[in-house]
C-alpha cells in the first residue's frame, strides 16, 4: 500500500456489518475499518489489546462490569484478556488496530455467532466492483 487510503471511500466500498476491511498495515498490525450495527458476540482476545476509534454513528462496548459509550472521534482500548461485546443500535463506522491475524470473534467467544457477524481476520480492501478476498 504505497498510496494514501481515504477512509470514507474505503467504507463506501462495502456494506456488510462487522466485516472489517484492512486499509493498511503497520509493522505486524492491521488497520481495519468496519460498519457496525446490532450486537457483536461476547468475546476475548487473550494476548492482545484491541483499539477502537469511532469514526461516525453510535458505538458501545459492553464489559462485564460496565458499558463504555463512544462518541464520534472517541478512542478506547479493550485490554487483553477482558471479555467484551461491541454493539451499535443505530449503526456507525469504526477503525481498529489489531495484530495481523487477530480473529474478530476472539480467542474464545460466548454462544452462537450471529449471522451478521463475520468471524474473520479481516478482508483486503478492494476497489468498488471487485470482490473482497477473505484472509481467513
Amino acid at each position: 500500500m504505497d498510496q494514501p487510503v481515504n477512509l470514507a471511500a474505503a467504507l463506501a466500498s462495502f456494506d456488510e456489518v462487522y466485516s472489517p476491511r484492512i486499509v493498511t498495515r503497520m509493522n505486524d498490525y492491521d488497520v481495519r475499518v468496519a460498519h457496525v450495527r446490532g450486537e457483536h458476540v461476547w468475546h476475548v482476545h487473550e494476548d492482545t489489546d484491541e483499539f477502537f476509534l469511532l469514526i461516525d454513528g453510535e458505538f458501545e462496548i459492553a464489559l462485564r462490569d460496565r458499558t463504555v459509550v463512544l462518541q464520534p472521534g472517541d478512542v478506547f482500548v479493550v485490554p487483553r484478556g477482558v471479555e467484551h461485546r461491541p454493539s451499535s443500535a443505530g449503526g456507525g463506522s469504526i477503525l481498529m488496530f489489531e495484530p495481523s491475524g487477530t480473529l474478530t470473534t476472539g480467542d474464545r467467544h460466548e454462544g452462537e455467532i450471529p449471522g451478521h457477524v463475520h468471524s474473520t481476520t479481516g478482508q483486503e480492501l478492494t476497489t468498488p466492483g471487485t470482490p473482497a478476498t477473505p484472509t481467513a
